[in-house]
């Protein structure tokens, strides 16, 4: 081979302090390629190689081949790999092995393929054994037949699994790194013939052959079914492709001053600073993670109660682990974000393999943000960007309630905290499909493949056998925030029975157990939660958010406790009150009946009057939970149909409450039911023809809201009038209002309380006469559940029996009850606040759907200058970060495009 430089920039070396390659190149060279780069140019120590970059991909996807002058570039970095190595690619004595790693952008643990000791054949095996000794050489032979069998050329993973598992039992030994050489040699005979037994070739034996047909299947494994999911889950763009690296192999399973291992910088539970990971003596790096041995931990801080009497990393290997923490050190400093590293060590030397920003459960990230500016190495600002505002939600995820009674039956590691309470299911499948019907399950498998993705991302819980701190399971299980419990021992599972055991146990599949992520305890039965409390980095990181935030942030709540809820996450007012819930308890759904059926007005006034009272109750009651924040009010809104009875004994018994024939109230049943009622007789339409119903709630909302004031308490009503979409609907309704509101004040001499009118703009044609409609509000609240139903003729109860569909085949980006549709929904209410402040500039405007809580779409309110976004009470501390993360954002944009 010749040294010469490559020709393509589709090909990027590092090794041996050069690098063609930076960290900012990211879209170009994939989260590890770029990482690679850097620590080469750092100085840091990183087995020698070359990034296939991300554009090489999108070429392979379309030509289905590696361009010529593709492959000739590779084999140019590889001479001068071979070089700093001392090995040669492809001979017989001292060969080269190397091995081919996925590396997208972003982060997407055991979603891609890998292929590890590429290069051996029946002549290289022998070289490589020469190098160390016959039973490393045939034991690394016998794992690439495997892999390089199952990634490239799908002969079924099962088959090598089985044959390995019978060879242990033939030689009467439980581990695999347990195998004597005479064995292995036998074993690797066996897989040749799998291989050809499946194919119908042999296994190739070249080189380079080996090599492009590993590159092609990992360029392929960008869409298979498990990263595609986990694209989906992650929101990750389809379109970027994955970059491929090919690296020198280095071994840490070459005897006992080697060994390999996973570490963070810092603790990925729970964000605390200290130095943790875990390694395996004479092994190799997938051995750590496959769970098959039990991982050891790297130093004190890591040990876990089962790892109490494993030696560790700095006590076996100091030299190597001190320079391992110098480096991780600098990479943190240099990365000003919290690491996972991966790291070989071979024959006592060193070499780091990989590093990456490291998943982390939310709690932790809350830590390491505040901590890393308390540290001065980041910015409050950075602080508030470096949280997925989304991810707050895994903090308010309830626990295991301290005073419930448990029954702990085994103990695992405490992989990712939280508490999991659901029934058993052995598979991804049944836990995705239980998910779905709306079961809360636990996902229990002896170990996770990134096959289970979906299974994950369904479940409460994820329960395994086998795995340690680092395993998939783990892993992708703080990244989701999901509880999860690994390496828990004690487990029996029986796939084929679907069930497990746990010594006199036996648990079956639909049977509820509960997990507690934070100590590994496994309990049989459902164990009460408790919601957790807030306080300490949570209440740092909230509280430099709400210094910058503009956008207020608001509740939808319809009880003082609902209310008291909000208020303790930061709700400053509440955006949605919905009065309909008000009318369907037990003590009140009798007179709400009543007035429904009523002929006349004098009949519905008096089955109004007894509902007055009580409704008045619920007002004083949010008012004083709100303490003088403001409180829209929303006046009925749904279908009088609604709060009737449909099932036979039902209308019998109300008859026979009200002392009415039931002939008469399925007449009324018949006379109100409509054919879309979503666009039918409700909302203001009804203020319009049963102007008593929303007489008496006015009422109600003003006599409760002098009440409190008389009381000595600040209060701010806001009265929302739903479904406009005529200026004439609001006008009118707008001046019964301010009617009831003065007979109400002239009851109250000296005591002063204004309630602000508004409407909600959820029709589209509300939004595109809102100046007209401005001329008679307060206020607007876009209810852009209701909007989008209407805009895009969807009904969001049934959309998601093939919205799915529509975004995994990229028709739309996101689901648009999730994340506002900018272009449709969004211009909607970009036009509506335009055209509302330019008749009253002063316009208050919000919004108080689904949306109100969604990152994106808080974002893109404040960007249209909205004053608050309203959502439930657990996600308002998400609401309360995205807004603020919206300020940090514009200012840093404002920056940028100054001319200074």
């Amino acid at each position: 081979m010749t040294s010469a430089r490559p020709t393509s920039r589709r090909v990027f070396f590092f090794g041996d302090g050069e690098a063609d390659g930076r960290v900012e190149l990211r879209e170009v060279l994939g989260g590890k390629g770029a990482n690679l780069a850097e620590m080469t140019r750092l100085g840091i120590p990183v087995p020698p190689g070359c990034t296939l970059s991300t554009e090489a991909c999108l070429e392979y996807q379309k030509r289905h081949r590696l361009a010529a002058n593709l492959k000739a570039d590779v084999l140019t970095v590889l001479a001068r790999v071979e070089g700093i190595m001392g090995l040669r690619f492809g001979k017989p004595e001292r060969p080269l092995l190397v091995s081919v790693r996925s590396g997208a952008r972003v982060s997407m643990p055991g979603m891609m393929d890998t292929v590890l000791n590429l290069g051996l054949n029946e002549e290289t095996v022998v070289g490589l054994a020469a190098m160390a000794d016959e039973r490393f050489a045939f034991d690394s032979y016998r794992r690439f037949i495997q892999m390089y069998g199952d990634v490239v050329l799908g002969v079924p993973h099962e088959r090598f699994e089985g044959r390995l598992e019978a060879a242990k039992r033939e030689q009467g030994v439980l581990l695999d790194n347990e195998l004597e050489a005479p064995f292995l040699r036998a074993l690797v005979a066996e897989f040749l013939e799998i291989v050809e037994e499946d194919t119908g070739e042999p296994f190739p034996q070249d080189p380079a052959t080996q090599l492009w047909g590993a590159v092609g299947a990992v360029f392929r494994s960008w869409h298979n079914k498990r990263a595609q999911r986990y694209r989906r889950i992650n929101e990750i763009p389809d379109s970027w492709g994955t970059a491929v690296n090919i690296q020198a192999m280095v071994y840490g399973n070459m005897g006992d001053d080697c060994a390999t291992g996973v570490a963070f910088t810092r603790d990925p539970s729970t964000g605390e600073r200290i130095f943790y990971g875990e390694y395996l003596p004479n092994a190799q790096g997938e051995d750590v993670v496959a769970g098959l041995r039990t991982p050891q931990p790297i130093n004190e801080a890591s040990r876990t109660p089962d790892t109490q009497a494993l030696p560790t990393l700095e006590e076996i290997l100091p030299g190597p682990y001190t320079e391992l923490v110098k480096i991780q050190r600098r990479l943190e400093k240099h990365y000003r974000d919290m690491q996972d590293i991966e790291f070989t060590i071979q024959r006592g030397v060193l070499w780091m393999l990989q590093t990456r920003t490291g998943k982390r459960t939310a709690q932790a990230a809350v830590r390491i943000a505040v901590d890393m500016a308390n540290e001065r190495l980041i910015t409050r600002h950075d602080a508030i960007e470096r949280i997925d505002a989304g991810s707050l939600d895994q903090l308010l995820h309830p626990t295991l309630d301290p005073q419930a009674e448990r029954q702990v039956v085994a103990r695992g590691l405490p992989a990712s905290p939280g508490a999991g309470v659901g029934n058993v299911v052995f598979s991804a499948a049944a836990a995705e499909a239980r998910a779905k019907a709306g079961e809360k399950v636990i996902l229990v498998r002896i170990e996770t493949s990134p096959e289970d993705i979906h299974g994950m991302h369904a479940a409460e819980g994820i329960l395994t056998a086998r795995g340690g701190m680092t395993s998939h399971a783990a892993v992708v299980a703080r990244g989701m925030g999901k509880c999860c419990v690994a390496g828990c021992g004690a487990l029996d599972i029986d796939y084929a029975q679907r069930e497990m055991r746990i010594d006199e146990h036996t648990i079956a599949e639909g049977d509820p157990i509960t997990l507690d992520g934070s100590t590994g305890e496994v309990m049989l039965g459902s164990v009460a939660t408790v919601t957790p409390e807030l306080g300490g980095a949570f209440s740092e990181l909230m509280t430099w958010a709400d210094r910058v935030r503009s956008v207020r942030v608001r509740t939808n709540a319809d009880t003082p406790q609902d209310a008291k809820v909000a208020r303790q996450f930061g709700a400053e007012g509440i955006g949605l009150c919905r009065t309909e819930h008000m009318f369907f308890e037990p003590g009140r759904i009798l007179a709400m009946r009543e007035m429904i059926l009523a002929e006349t007005s004098a009949e519905r006034i008096r089955a109004l009057a007894k509902i007055l009272p009580m409704q008045r109750g619920d007002f004083v009651g949010i008012f004083r939970a709100m303490e003088g924040l403001p409180v829209t009010i929303r006046l009925l809104d749904p279908p009088l149909h609604e709060f009737l009875p449909h099932e036979e004994a039902e209308i019998a018994g109300l008859a026979q409450s009200l002392g009415i024939d039931t002939a008469q109230v399925r007449a009324k049943l018949e006379s109100i039911r409509e054919f879309n009622p979503m666009l039918g007789h409700r909302g203001c339409r009804l203020g319009i023809t049963y102007p008593e119903i929303y007489h008496m709630q006015v009422r109600a909302i003003t006599e409760a809201a002098f009440e409190v004031a008389e009381s000595g308490m600040r209060v701010k009503p806001e009265i929302m009038i739903p479904l406009v979409s005529n200026e004439g609907e609001l006008r009118r309704l707008r001046a019964e209002a301010v009617q009831t509101i003065s007979e109400v004040a002239r009851e109250h001499p000296g005591t002063r309380v204004r309630p602000a009118i508004g409407t909600m703009i959820e029709v589209p044609r509300a939004a595109l006469t809102a100046d007209l409609i401005a001329e008679h509000a307060d206020f607007f609240s876009f209810g852009t559940n209701d909007l989008t139903q209407m805009t895009y003729a969807l009904s969001r109860d049934d959309a998601g029996k093939f919205l799915g569909v529509y975004i995994e085949r990229g028709i739309i980006e996101d689901d648009p009850f999730v994340s506002i549709d900018e272009q449709g929904i969004g211009e909607l209410v970009r036009i509506g606040v335009e055209k509302g402040r330019s008749v009253r500039p002063r316009l208050v405007v919000g919004i108080c759907g689904e949306h109100g809580a969604d990152p994106k779409s808080v974002k893109f309110c404040a960007r249209l200058g909205l004053d608050y976004v309203s959502c439930s009470p657990y996600r308002v501390p998400v609401a309360r970060l995205a807004a603020a993360q919206a300020a940090v954002e514009e200012r840093r944009r404002a920056r940028e495009e100054s001319p200074t």
